[in-house]
């Protein structure tokens, strides 16, 4: 499956923005689908999972209560809406596809596809 992030850009601190990744291919459905973040310097860390069929989401403590994540399995697309912006979220954020279904899986290793990344700007 390919994945085509968008929906980055630059927001003030305290605002939304929404960001969303298309998948190519029939099996959107067949595989868990995870946002993760990758800050300058930093590593890259998982900020949320959604599973297969959408009805089960799990996240990092960090943005828990401020970003949520869904999916659309008939779009074939899944979206992560981020709310109360800190400048500390300013990352590169990056879609990815896990075909297990294991709710701990949650390190950057554990998923199959990569989408290409898209910028996330939080001004302070």
């Amino acid at each position: 499956v390919q994945l085509q992030a968008s929906g980055g850009g630059l927001v003030q601190a305290g605002g939304s923005l929404s960001v969303s990744c298309a998948a190519s291919g029939r099996t959107f459905s067949s595989y868990a689908m995870g946002w993760f973040r990758q800050a300058p310097g930093k590593e890259r860390e998982f900020v949320a999972r959604i599973s297969r069929s959408g009805s089960i989401t799990y996240y990092a403590d960090s943005v828990k209560g401020r970003f949520a994540i869904s999916r659309d399995n008939a779009k074939n697309t899944v979206y992560l809406q981020m709310n109360s912006l800190e400048p500390e979220d300013t990352a590169v954020y990056y879609c990815a596809a896990d075909p297990y279904t294991l709710p701990s899986r949650r390190h950057p290793n554990d998923y199959t596809y990569w989408g290409q990344g898209t910028q996330v700007t939080v001004s302070s």
